[in-house]
């Protein structure tokens, strides 16, 4: 699909990686976008048009859908990491980033999904994460979280051919934002990953892998286990 022209909805745009987004879609030509926002407080005007939405809240996701109703392109980017481990960590945070970073993405598919068919098919973009390929201590949560939305998108991707949405999932390491602050490693510039991902759009490419260590982390899939994290942390 083309970008320009086009009417676009992104969630967790008030920041980061979402704000980004709302940017570079303007910028590629897009009509109007939806900035959607738990806060709802996203500046307005200028083809942006601030949305409050929480995707835990199937309410306020469906809410989001009869109001963009001409949307061609969703975004799934909401998402949080509470730093949370599996086995000793509180287990409402677990949940907490599983109905955010899983559920979320899924309520936002199952409303707008109508809607994208109505408009001859469009596309979504689900901002998933390298994590959903490998953990570390502390983002055992996370990565859990992100796996499960890796398999969301290859599921909907399926589901949706038949009405010709296309459905991008988007992979990368550490993006320089608010959730990457005070780690000190090599990070993706957040337009590197948001051009990416609408570069794919635009294409019809299945998958983004928008970094090194990305792509080396999909690359030792096939790995055993010990020795692919020996060659991820070295030891």
């Amino acid at each position: 699909m083309h970008i320009e022209g086009a009417t676009a909805l992104v969630t967790g745009a008030n920041r980061g990686i979402g704000a980004d987004f709302v940017q570079r879609l303007l910028a590629r030509g897009a009509l109007r976008v939806y900035a959607a926002s738990r806060g709802g407080d996203v500046a307005g005007g200028d083809g942006v048009v601030p949305v409050r939405l929480d995707v835990t809240d199937p309410s306020q996701v469906a809410a989001a859908a009869e109001l963009a109703s001409d949307v061609d392109l969703v975004v799934n980017n909401a998402g949080i990491s509470t730093g949370t481990r599996l086995v000793t960590g509180d287990l409402d945070q677990v949940r907490r980033e599983m109905e955010t970073n899983f559920f979320g993405p899924l309520h936002v598919v199952r409303a707008f999904a109508p809607v994208l068919a109505a408009r001859g098919g469009g596309a979504v973009v689900d901002v998933v994460s390298a994590l959903s390929w490998f953990t570390a201590p502390g983002a055992g949560a996370y990565a859990a979280s992100k796996a499960a939305a890796w398999s969301l998108t290859d599921s909907v991707r399926q589901e949706l051919a038949e009405q010709g949405t296309l459905v991008v999932g988007v992979h990368m390491g550490l993006v320089d934002t608010d959730m990457a602050a005070g780690m000190d490693a090599p990070k993706l510039r957040p337009a590197e990953l948001t051009d990416a991902a609408l570069d794919a759009v635009e294409s019809g490419t299945l998958e983004v892998l928008a970094d090194d260590w990305t792509r080396a982390v999909k690359a030792g899939l096939s790995l055993d286990p010990a020795e692919r994290y020996r060659r991820l942390f070295g030891g």
